[in-house]
């Protein structure tokens, strides 16, 4: 039946009714409002030019549209199965509520992973296990060019900022990470009174937008910066080059979005369009780069200053290399974005095919400044789809020294992962701005969740640690963590990736770095 022959059967229907109506009873009056509503909506839709299905199939068009955008409920409710939902299976999502909330976190009858399919990876246990640690590790953030350290947590809220989370989110997770002694990341949206009120260290992330240090005109503001970065709260500052979601492109804040809160806290007008340009206009080129490192370090008071990366090119890396080598200036910390990681909203095209991945992100990053007998110096962070104790055992086993979760800490506020978050209708108050949906996240109820989430996930990192007959990270090595390659063969990742010596990049870069190397130059990413 297509066309017109829906309408039409809808106005007899709803001619038929009508007369009951008169003949007999006003009750068929409920029937023939309806109808006549039908007949009045079918007629829209044959003669509309937006829908090609709504023309060829008035009113019944509609039912289509209605299951397409219930599609996703029912997928995740009914459909998947426990390991092979995206970007989180179900048992990925279902050990963050458990930790969270303090529930049984056990799972029966063996693992659900295939094991002997290529890409599985595990752990080297030992006979000779020894007890956890009572006590979370710490990792001190500060070379020899800082003069206010920090001690980092294992595990940290990654960058997410205020106007893509909302206020309630934000305070939620500053004030777990005040109750559990571990660093909240800001994101780039800038240092917002939210982000304060709890107490919780933090780290403030600037980016190509300089959001909180800017001039009206959109450049940095060395003093705006000064003041802000005097606050006690703010442990470090991260210098945003790209995020391992979009590399590569900046962002958009639409007008409609832009608060008044959200625009004092980026120090742009309130109601209109904000960009934020895809690469930074404070400085240019790797030793340009480090010049703005000296001067956020010195204009901070000392405090500990990097940067956070997707990595692209590794020559272009290698270039950030020979600008340390050459000027004397260092980080004090990396941090690792790969492009699993997740973010409020990018094109489909960026998210699935643009960057490089954490493994091998962290294996450049690593391997470059060991090459460059430059490590010992700067710690590395990992962000990317890092949620249990495991997935931090493997990035600290491939070279980062201290990881951050995003979308994992979103969870632990009562995330359900509707993929909402760039609509503003997010069904939890977590990425929203709607006061309606924000006030469903209490605050002092899912800032515990945050504490237990972390300490909890922490812990179970310790006890595999332990179980490796291992007293710390710091005794991690890659020789840890074992892969099968094909159905037949399994190779520990110290034979898939051999590192670097120290200094070798500069005394003789092995054949598959040479290229590179002879590539980068200090002075220009080009």
């Amino acid at each position: 039946m297509t066309r017109f022959g829906t309408v039409a059967g809808a106005f007899v229907l709803s001619g038929a009714a009508w007369f009951l109506t008169i003949a007999t009873s006003w009750w068929w009056m409920m029937v023939a409002v309806p109808m006549t509503l039908l007949v009045f909506l079918g007629t829209f839709d044959a003669v509309q030019t937006k829908h090609s299905i709504l023309r060829n199939y008035p009113i019944l068009g509609h039912f289509r549209y209605a299951l397409e955008s219930l599609r996703p409920e029912l997928q995740q409710y009914f459909v998947e199965r426990a390991t092979d939902g995206t970007p989180y299976d179900r048992n990925a999502r279902s050990l963050i509520y458990e930790r969270a909330k303090g529930a049984n976190e056990e799972h029966p009858f063996g693992t659900e992973r295939d094991l002997y399919a290529p890409g599985a990876e595990w752990l080297i246990h030992s006979l000779a296990p020894v007890s956890p640690p009572d006590e979370q590790h710490r990792v001190r953030i500060g070379g020899p060019q800082c003069t206010q350290p920090y001690d980092m947590a294992l595990l940290n809220v990654s960058a997410m900022s205020f106007g893509a989370l909302s206020a309630n989110a934000i305070r939620a997770l500053n004030e777990g990470a005040k109750l559990g002694g571990f660093a909240h990341d800001t994101g780039e949206g800038g240092l917002s009174k939210h982000h304060l009120v709890g107490g919780g260290d933090l780290v403030w992330e600037i980016g190509s937008g300089y959001f909180g240090c800017r001039t009206d005109e959109g450049k940095f503001d060395v003093e705006e910066f000064a003041a802000k970065a005097a606050t006690p709260a703010v442990k470090c500052i991260s210098i945003k080059l790209s995020q391992g979601a979009k590399p590569g492109i900046g962002g958009v804040m639409p007008a409609a979005k832009m608060t008044d809160e959200i625009a004092a806290a980026r120090g742009v007008p309130a109601h209109e369009t904000c960009v934020s340009p895809p690469s930074h206009s404070a400085f240019s080129g790797p030793t340009g780069l480090l010049e703005f490192v000296a001067l956020l370090r010195e204009r901070s008071g000392g405090k500990p200053v990097g940067f956070k990366l997707c990595v692209g090119d590794r020559s272009e890396f290698l270039s950030i290399c020979k600008a340390m080598l050459a000027t004397g200036i260092l980080p004090d910390f990396i941090i690792v974005d790969g492009s699993e990681g997740g973010t409020g909203a990018a094109p489909l095209e960026f998210e699935d095919h643009m960057g490089t991945p954490l493994t091998e992100g962290l294996n450049i990053v690593r391997d470059a400044l060991v090459g460059c007998d430059l490590k010992q110096h700067i710690k590395i962070g990992a962000s990317g789809k890092i949620a249990s104790g495991s997935d931090m055992v493997k990035r600290l086993i491939q070279g980062a020294d201290f990881t951050n979760a995003a979308r994992a800490m979103m969870m632990a506020l009562g995330c359900i992962q509707a993929q909402r978050c760039h609509t503003n209708t997010c069904p939890v108050g977590v990425a929203t701005q709607d006061p309606k949906r924000m006030r469903a996240l209490v605050v002092a109820d899912k800032a515990e969740r945050v504490r237990r989430f972390q300490h909890e996930t922490v812990a179970s990192a310790n006890k595999l640690i332990a179980a490796m007959g291992l007293d710390g990270p710091d005794q991690l090595h890659a020789g840890h963590l074992m892969m099968r390659t094909d159905p037949h063969t399994v190779q520990s990742f110290d034979k898939l990736h051999p590192s670097l010596r120290p200094g070798q990049l500069i005394d003789d870069p092995p054949a598959d770095w040479a290229a590179a190397w002879q590539a980068a130059s200090a002075t220009s990413f080009h």
